[in-house]
């Protein structure tokens, strides 16, 4: 097993758990601990504190130990730029994925003074899928990372700035029309007009387990933690769409044996993906499946998957080395409750336009509501919304901007 962050820390620290999710919001792979069920850890831990059991303690494999860091010192160890250079923009694209970059490039090449500000990886969705076939272009497929990485080359081709981690908590517009976005941090700044993309999470299972166990046997990429269980007896995936199929297909490099669990009757799946599962010697599919509860090792891993057949009432238990959830999306809305006009599944309502109900607020992409979830489309709305943008400045006279 290659040589990860380890995070030791216990279920009920409020600090472990904030520790726990960054790192799985900045995709970044790490071994999650528990010391109230591994002595060895709390030694370690007490070891590294003076006697001390002061928690999270996490190690990295450079030797680095941080002991109880805030997001901005774990964002400075992992060389992800939190802060902007200056306070003022003409743009402000909220959201990294390939509908805010595709916009900033855009924005950017007009001569519109952009910053995108992300508080995950770069790259979106897209850059923690295995590989993606139905993008223009790419006739052989392209691996997600791969093609993330090409759009933020793209856009710092033509000057875009970048902040990684960057966690909004708040969009206002100003007396003066101007918008301020206001980070966790305590920073804000002021644009003229702003692009929230902030894209979609993937959803978690909400069963008992589930939360005390991300990082140690529980997963939401299986690029990122796939080579993590290289010669793995078994790996569990949940969630019979395409991603979860493509998913379990790719996670069959590692594990000798990869069960696909699906809650509904029938696997949603494309057809092409369900013919590559059903002929793959080392897939096997468990459709009305529902997941009960997580168990844990006393080491504070996972240690089985009680379920249950949705037709005969049966309740059993496997035991893989992890499992790796692919169950749909959510919107990443939270923090607009209250100020932006939402559907009732939470995405952003927008006009013709793609303005939300803020003037001077934009919203393209998997976030806004009526959008079709689909990665070429979120390339081209981020395009479209800023030739929205562009008419709007234009309008409002902040700026004189022509496509060259």
């Amino acid at each position: 097993m290659q040589e990860q962050i380890r995070l030791l820390g216990a279920n009920w620290c409020p600090d472990c758990k904030r520790a726990k999710k960054f790192l799985v919001d900045q995709n970044i792979p790490f071994a999650y601990i528990d010391i109230e069920s591994d002595p060895q850890a709390k030694v370690l831990v007490e070891e590294h504190n003076d006697g001390k059991t002061i928690i999270p303690t996490i190690f990295f494999p450079d030797g680095d130990i941080l002991v109880e860091p805030s997001n901005a010192e774990l964002a400075k160890k992992l060389d992800l730029t939190v802060i902007a250079s200056k306070k003022s923009y003409d743009l402000i694209v909220v959201g990294g994925g390939p509908a805010g970059l595709a916009a900033a490039l855009y924005g950017a090449r007009e001569g519109i003074d952009t910053l995108v500000m992300d508080r995950s990886g770069l790259g979106g969705q897209a850059g923690v899928t295995e590989k993606i076939d139905n993008y223009p272009g790419f006739p052989d497929g392209i691996k997600g990372a791969d093609l993330a990485e090409k759009f933020v080359e793209h856009a710092k081709r033509y000057g875009v700035e970048l902040l990684e981690a960057a966690f909004v908590v708040a969009i206002e517009q100003e007396p003066d029309g101007t918008i301020s976005v206001k980070t966790e941090d305590g920073n804000s700044y002021i644009a003229q007009a702003v692009v929230i993309a902030t894209g979609s999470s993937y959803r978690r299972l909400g069963v008992e387990g589930e939360d005390d166990l991300i990082g140690a046997g529980v997963h939401f990429c299986a690029t990122c933690d796939g080579p993590f269980y290289k010669g793995a007896e078994e790996l569990v995936v949940v969630g019979g769409g395409n991603s979860g199929l493509e998913e379990g297909l790719f996670l069959t490099n590692f594990a000798k044996k990869v069960t696909i669990l699906e809650f509904q009757e029938k696997l949603a799946a494309s057809k092409l993906l369900q013919d590559k599962v059903n002929s793959s010697p080392d897939v096997e599919v468990h459709t009305n499946t529902e997941i009960l509860e997580l168990k844990k090792t006393e080491g504070g891993r996972l240690a089985a998957i009680s379920t249950k057949d949705r037709t005969s009432g049966e309740v059993k238990e496997i035991t893989p080395e992890a499992m790796f959830v692919f169950i749909g999306l959510d919107p990443n809305t939270e923090i607009f409750k209250g100020s932006l006009d939402l559907d009732q599944r939470g995405f952003i309502k927008t006009t013709d336009t793609l303005m939300t109900s803020i003037p001077g607020v934009f919203a393209a992409g998997d976030v806004r509501s009526g959008s079709t979830k689909q990665l070429a489309s979120a390339a081209g709305e981020g395009t479209a919304v800023l030739l929205m943008v562009r008419s709007y400045l234009e309008k409002k006279g902040e700026r004189a901007v022509h496509i060259g």
